[in-house]
C-alpha cells in the first residue's frame, strides 16, 4: 500500500499553485521546502492571492473534496477598498451575478459574509494599512468557487479586492502558520480535518 503525504502551506503572494509553469512565474518549487515526488496542489490559488493551499501525493484527494456530491466550506479573509455597507453585505450575503470569461452569466449562492476588525489578532495575518484610507475586511465562506468568484464577487458590488487570503478549508486553518511556513498531517488528521472518506481514496 502506498503510504502518501499531505502538507498544508501557507502560499506567499506572487507564486502561482503550480510546480511548473510555461510562463515567468514564481512556482511552488521556489518554496525551501523538500517536497516528495508526485506532489501537487489541492485545488488552486492565483498567483495575487495568499494563504491555505493544500498539497499532497494522493492524486485522489482533489475529486473527493472539490468534485464530489458534499459541499466543502472555505473561508477567504478579504480587503476591500473603502468602507463596506450594511446593504453591500446583505448583497454578498444573499448572492450576486457577474459575467464568467466566456461572457456568461454567474448567479452565486446565498453565502457566510462579515465584517471582520482587527484581522491580525484574530488571523495572524500582517497588515500594512494607512489608517486614513478607508478598506473594509471581509470573512467570506463559500461551498463554491469558480471564475475568481471572490473577486468577481466584491467587484460586482463595487468594491476593488486589494488582498485575498485563504483562511480555512473546512476544519483545516492557517492559523499561524507564516507565508512560505509548512506542516505536515497525518493522513487520519489531513481527512477527518477535511471531512471526507478516506476509505474512497
Amino acid at each position: 500500500m502506498i503510504e502518501h503525504r499531505y502538507f498544508v502551506l501557507h502560499k506567499p503572494r506572487g507564486i502561482v499553485s503550480q510546480f511548473v509553469s510555461p510562463d515567468d512565474v514564481g512556482l511552488l518549487g521556489d518554496i525551501d521546502f523538500a517536497f516528495p515526488e508526485g506532489t501537487h496542489a489541492i485545488g488552486r490559488l492565483d498567483k495575487d492571492s495568499e494563504g491555505l493551499l493544500l498539497l499532497t501525493t494522493n492524486k485522489k484527494v482533489t475529486k473527493l473534496l472539490f468534485q464530489g456530491t458534499m459541499p466543502h466550506t472555505r473561508d477567504y479573509l478579504v480587503l476591500v477598498k473603502n468602507a463596506v455597507s450594511q446593504e453591500t453585505l446583505e448583497t454578498l450575503q444573499n448572492g450576486v451575478t457577474f459575467k464568467t470569461f466566456g461572457g456568461a452569466d454567474y448567479n452565486t449562492g446565498s453565502c457566510a459574509v462579515s465584517i471582520v476588525s482587527k484581522p491580525e489578532e484574530r488571523f495572524h495575518i500582517e497588515t500594512n494599512l494607512r489608517p486614513e484610507i478607508a478598506h473594509t475586511w471581509l470573512l467570506i465562506s463559500l461551498t463554491e468557487g469558480k471564475f475568481h468568484q471572490v473577486r468577481k464577487m466584491v467587484s460586482a458590488v463595487h468594491h476593488r479586492c486589494k488582498r485575498l487570503i485563504r483562511v480555512a478549508i473546512e476544519d483545516i486553518e492557517l492559523g499561524t502558520l507564516k507565508a512560505g511556513e509548512i506542516v505536515e498531517l497525518d493522513e487520519a488528521t489531513f481527512f477527518r480535518k477535511l471531512k471526507i472518506d478516506s476509505y474512497k481514496a
